[in-house]
């Protein structure tokens, strides 16, 4: 898959999606992330992407024109699935929508900057707005980097563990069971005893039962449908 992020500020994640997980794929050849500085698409002398806001309203509006000139930029070499707004109102990002964003081929991230971008782009270019949390972050930087980092994760072939993958916390709608690793016995801690058991048939019904338990103790909210 191909995914495009715009930003004000791409130097703020350029080392992120060339490290890690991120990078693995993309030398894999199973995922692309470019990064575009959205001031390469305005055309003023000094290269400003903002303006203030019409009706005296406090705060800097991103521009209409360089994230429309981007976009058909971007659009005009391939088809995209999503264009995604980076929004603090935006549906709240979670497991399933990264399994089924990295299951498209080509996505869009536009990073919302100050106060954020002139409404006319959301309603005619962004087919979807999505926020990480309710909080507000100085930009959509650090947003994009978790969706890219979650959504290709989940790409087959990149996690050469694919079962590891599969059994991350919230794949279930459940938290995680607890994971433990040698020694057996450290300090006096011990691994519980059903692991070193290998009847793999109980430990998949101690492994289900601490992950329901966990939920409900953390995050009831999670089983409520």
């Amino acid at each position: 898959m191909r995914i495009d992020i715009i930003s004000v500020l791409p130097e703020m994640i350029e080392g992120f999606v060339h490290e890690s997980i991120l990078a693995r794929a993309q030398k894999k050849g199973l995922a692309e992330i470019h990064l575009h500085n959205l001031r390469d698409y305005t055309l003023d002398k000094w290269r400003r992407v903002d303006d203030y806001p019409y009706g005296g309203f406090a705060g800097m509006v991103m521009q209409c024109e360089p994230i429309d000139r981007c976009i058909s930029a971007l659009k005009a070499e391939r088809d995209y699935d999503e264009v995604i707004y980076t929004s603090p109102d935006g549906e709240q990002f979670n497991q399933h929508i990264a399994n089924d964003l990295s299951l498209l081929g080509n996505i869009i991230i536009l990073c919302g900057h100050y106060k954020g971008i002139d409404h006319r782009i959301r309603e005619h270019l962004i087919t979807r707005e999505i926020s990480i949390g309710d909080y507000v972050l100085t930009g959509g930087e650090l947003a994009a980097a978790v969706m890219a980092d979650a959504i290709v994760r989940v790409v087959p072939g990149v996690i050469g563990d694919e079962q590891s993958a599969l059994s991350d916390c919230f794949q279930d709608d459940m938290l995680s069971a607890p994971i433990y690793t040698r020694p057996a016995d450290y300090k006096g801690w011990k691994v519980p005893d059903i692991l070193l058991s290998g009847n793999e048939a109980k430990i998949k019904q101690w492994e289900f039962d601490q992950a329901m338990a966990r939920t409900k103790a953390l995050r009831p909210d999670l089983l409520k449908d």
